[in-house]
């Protein structure tokens, strides 16, 4: 039997952290763009809409937030965020302005390229070290280049295919969508937006980032990384212009974008556990093992995608609260089952009814806050200084949730 007031628990704790140590890509400090904020780094509302060239601010802003998740994807969220702001802002200052003009990036590809390898290693040589202390891992070891294989995401040393993948796809969309445009004689200051806001929800529209048959990523971005994005345009930067009154473009309207250390804080604590038992996560791969460093049990966190939890009539009122979410908020259609990796989405609304105003992001950056900074993905994290070491099921009762299995 799940205990929802368990759930709840961590769900309210993880949003109070979040919440409190929210996870922001430093964009005020892009050289370019540094004229769109005030000096204590917010955002001026007010001129979204003035434009910068032929583009509104929040067109350009919408742009570099699509590339900044792509990369995102790479091993060190720090080091990433610096190479996209270091590289835009050396580029912008030799006039390639790549996302004004999607097509610098490719006209002046040896330098763009040049840029990409100069700003890594200048960032390794910063980063390496506390990195390898944070993952048991060798600075030699220290690379943001990544590529897409039959395992998944791995670490690169080919420049060329991760400039054009990585960055090069996402700058293609706009410049598609003006390409689009302009066959039919038409021009927009806003064209990114005016597409993303076509989707009757931030759900719907990060699934079609990677999906549309013309528009889509495909495999240049992850469902972690689509929804990452919908949580930065909807919840973080709050750029939405067309659908603000929307339900279907709220703080609960799109998917936690589940990476590592989002499944590594849940399974710890036991919140996984409420929703299937480890013989289901076993069956459906995502727990793998021996799969994993040193021996240990392996967490695929991706493949929780679509797993239904266990123990839920459809005569509930938690079934009737979840039916709800999906289809108000999501706007998913009416669900058979509910699914793992929405039970936050109805949590939080359990929450909005209780009177807190937490939003999917607020949850995700606690997540973010604890994995990155206790709940470390080896056998000794930081158990005793950890905020939710309290009610955290491997602290209190099962310590192999920690000794045995990583992500």
């Amino acid at each position: 039997m799940i205990d929802w007031e368990i759930l709840l628990d961590i769900a309210k704790r993880l949003a109070e952290i979040g919440s409190q140590e929210r996870e922001i890509p430093p964009v005020f400090e892009v050289e370019p763009f540094k004229h769109y904020f005030k000096k204590d780094g917010t955002l001026k509302y007010g001129e979204l809409d003035e434009y910068d060239g032929k583009f509104a601010r929040r067109e350009i802003l919408t742009r570099y937030l699509l590339v900044n998740v792509v990369l995102d994807q790479g091993p060190d969220i720090i080091g990433v965020r610096e190479l996209l702001k270091n590289v835009t802002t050396s580029l912008y200052r030799q006039e390639i302005r790549i996302f004004h003009r999607p097509l610098d990036f490719f006209k002046e590809l040896g330098i763009s390229i040049d840029e990409i390898l100069s700003k890594h290693e200048s960032i390794k040589e910063i980063r390496a070290e506390d990195w390898a202390r944070e993952n048991k891992s060798s600075p030699s070891r220290y690379n943001l280049f990544f590529a897409q294989s039959m395992r998944g995401i791995i670490s690169t040393k080919q420049v060329l295919d991760y400039a054009i993948h990585r960055w090069g796809v996402p700058l293609c969309v706009p410049l598609l969508l003006e390409k689009d445009l302009e066959s039919q004689h038409k021009i927009s200051p806003q064209p990114l937006i005016d597409y993303i806001e076509s989707y009757s929800s931030a759900e719907i529209m990060a699934q079609q980032l990677k999906d549309n048959e013309r528009y889509g990523l495909g495999s240049a971005i992850g469902d972690k990384a689509c929804h990452l994005f919908a949580k930065l345009y909807v919840s973080i930067f709050r750029l939405v212009k067309h659908k603000t009154e929307d339900n279907g473009w709220t703080g609960f309207s799109y998917e936690v974008p589940f990476d590592s250390n989002a499944g590594r804080v849940l399974f710890r604590t036991g919140f996984l556990l409420e929703l299937a038992s480890l013989m289901d996560y076993e069956n459906w791969n995502v727990i793998q093992k021996g799969k994993g460093k040193g021996g240990v049990d392996y967490i695929r966190v991706t493949n929780i995608r679509d797993k239904k939890a266990t123990g839920i009539p459809h005569n509930s009122e938690i079934f009737n609260d979840y039916l709800y979410v999906v289809q108000e908020y999501l706007k998913m259609g009416k669900p058979r089952a509910v699914k793992i990796q929405r039970v936050p989405n109805l949590l939080i609304y359990k929450l909005h009814q209780d009177g807190y105003k937490y939003s999917v992001a607020d949850f995700d950056d606690g997540l973010m806050y604890v994995g990155t900074n206790y709940c470390y993905n080896h056998d000794e994290p930081k158990c005793e200084d950890c905020p939710l070491n309290d009610i955290c099921r491997g602290y209190n009762e099962d310590e192999e949730l920690i000794k045995k299995y990583r992500t």
